[in-house]
């Protein structure tokens, strides 16, 4: 009668959408747009962490926007974003620490999604971030401790988590 235990159960702590403009302007409204139609989210501005004068960006610039989706509307999300990859993703999409992370190319190809001439042919990335219960005790203020290397989640459990609850295949 081996019980399973329910704090080593994988959930999904956040999907974050995230389209990367290179500089503000039209193209980052549209772009920001797109994620909140998409997603039912607010979209927030990212910012850029260094300047980088190739591409004439400063440090604070936004050149992108993001979207975090929690609960069961990420899973929901997650799923009808991998219809774009056949349900199929390669194994070096997976980090040590189990989460993932796709690009879906354009987003006409998205399930519900038709053409908007406004907005043009973007694209966008989805990140998938996993977790055990429990991870809290590294996040809070008061008492902080560590996690232990049994609790941690692995690749293998990402991998296996993503083929349990999306049905994907891990090339």
């Amino acid at each position: 009668m081996a019980e399973e235990n329910s704090m080593l159960a994988v959930v999904v702590d956040k999907v974050t959408l995230n389209i990367g403009v290179g500089k503000a302007g039209q193209e980052l409204e549209n772009a920001k747009t797109l994620l909140e139609r998409l997603s039912g989210a607010k979209a927030v501005p990212t910012h850029a962490k260094i300047r980088n004068p190739v591409f004439h960006i400063k440090k604070g610039d936004i050149i992108g926007t993001k979207a975090t989706l929690r609960g069961p509307s990420a899973i929901e999300f997650v799923k009808k974003a991998l219809k774009v990859k056949q349900f199929a993703l390669p194994a070096r999409s997976f980090d040590k620490e189990g989460n993932f992370s796709f690009g879906v190319p354009e987003y006409i190809e998205f399930p519900g999604a038709k053409y908007d001439p406004q907005i043009g042919m973007l694209g966008f990335d989805v990140c998938v971030t996993l977790r055990r219960r429990g991870y809290r005790v590294v996040k809070r203020r008061h008492a902080k401790a560590a996690i232990g290397g049994k609790h941690r989640l692995t690749k293998e459990g990402g991998i296996a988590f993503a083929k349990q609850t999306c049905g994907i295949s891990v090339e």
